[in-house]
């Protein structure tokens, strides 16, 4: 058994995770991270990195690596088959990224870990959390290999059922949708933008299609039923029946998945010596792009807080970063929660609910508070 003193202990190393361990040790904090995975087992299910996530990682050096490897989307389209309803415009934002960075999740964990690495950081894995003793000065966590680790404060960035929030007796009120969602990364010809977000908004739901580096997009949609690895002829049907004739063809997929959406937010973000980022802390809709993003957001803000606090500040810091966060969190789930629930509407009430949004898209104002709200430049 190994006994290991730290600062700060982050368990999980997804992007949240390793977001918050390169702003710490960035700023010479002492900082550890496990994770219960084997190096590589992520997924590619987030594909966005907004304007604020990327100016938030600019500092770190990680910004302009993420640029270098995404592609550059200007624009977000809300469309009913061939007819736009509501059409998003980033370029006139204020900032040095005016555009949705399109990016597999795999890819941008795998440039934190190695902006990670060059700041002196690691990741042990797989190593998985068992319990966690607080008291005075600190906490003990154990893992599953008997090996402990004695840390002044503790980061619970392991996702939607977090063994830290479990261990901090925190709540995490919320619900599930009905539906099921697929998601795919296909290779398409035919109608596939390769710098425009676009989502669909049929009598038979939504569908997302976004590009991805190297030619690849991304369809996200739900559906009442997923397969576990949706075929090339489902995807198809999904496209031909909710974008109509002018459906791309999908020629190959290249990964895809099913999944169940949570919308749920933590009561805080903080007990004592143990604080809670991202998926953890929140879970919503993938509608607007903002689940990755927002946790990134948060590892940074808790980042600062910790460097604060370890530096001399009184620890009510990291209670403003919960007071500060948490709003935020609640006020994305409700928006996600909103668009969900307009997409999927009754087949009856949908043709009513194109024409208001149709008519609202036309107002300036209104398309320019859409571009700020999934840019993230709203939450600065």
């Amino acid at each position: 058994m190994n006994t290991h003193d730290t600062d700060v202990l982050i368990v999980g190393a997804g992007p949240t995770g390793l977001a918050a361990a390169v702003a710490l040790v960035s700023h010479g904090v002492a900082t550890t991270v496990v994770d219960r995975q084997a190096a590589g087992a992520n997924t590619s299910r987030a594909a966005v990195v907004n304007a604020r996530t990327l100016e938030v990682l600019e500092g770190f050096d990680v910004a302009r690596r993420l640029v270098k490897e995404g592609v550059q989307a200007s624009r977000f389209t809300i469309r009913d088959r061939g007819r736009t309803l509501i059409p998003v415009d980033f370029s006139g934002l204020p900032t040095e990224y005016p555009y949705s960075l399109m990016v597999s999740q795999a890819t941008t964990e795998r440039l934190l870990l190695e902006r990670l690495a060059e700041v002196g950081g690691r990741v042990l894995r797989p190593k998985t959390l068992t319990a966690l003793g607080e008291d005075r000065t600190g906490v003990t966590a154990t893992f599953d290999d008997g090996d402990t680790v004695r840390a002044r404060y503790v980061v619970g960035a392991d996702g939607m059922r977090s063994l830290v929030r479990e261990q901090a007796q925190i709540g995490f009120e919320g619900s599930v949708y009905d539906e099921s969602f697929v998601l795919a990364d296909v290779r398409l010809t035919g109608c596939a933008p390769s710098d425009e977000v676009i989502l669909y908004w049929a009598k038979e739901g939504l569908t997302v299609v976004a590009p991805l580096p190297d030619g690849i997009h991304r369809i996200v949609a739900p559906v009442a039923e997923a397969p576990e690895e949706p075929s090339r002829a489902f995807i198809q049907q999904i496209l031909d029946a909710r974008i109509g004739a002018a459906a791309p063809t999908v020629n190959a997929v290249i990964w895809g998945s099913r999944f169940r959406v949570h919308h749920r937010v933590a009561d805080t973000f903080r007990v004592g010596r143990l604080l809670l980022a991202g998926d953890a802390a929140h879970v919503h809709s993938p509608a607007g792009g903002q689940g990755m993003n927002l946790g990134i957001q948060d590892a940074v803000a808790l980042a600062d807080a910790l460097t604060a606090v370890l530096a001399g500040e009184p620890d009510t810091r990291l209670d403003g970063y919960s007071e500060s966060r948490r709003p935020i969190a609640q006020e994305v789930v409700e928006m996600t929660d909103r668009l969900t629930r307009l997409a999927t509407l009754p087949r009856a009430a949908r043709p009513i609910r194109n024409t208001a949004i149709q008519l609202t898209g036309l107002v300036p104002a209104v398309r320019n508070g859409l571009a700020r709200r999934l840019s993230g430049l709203v939450y600065r």
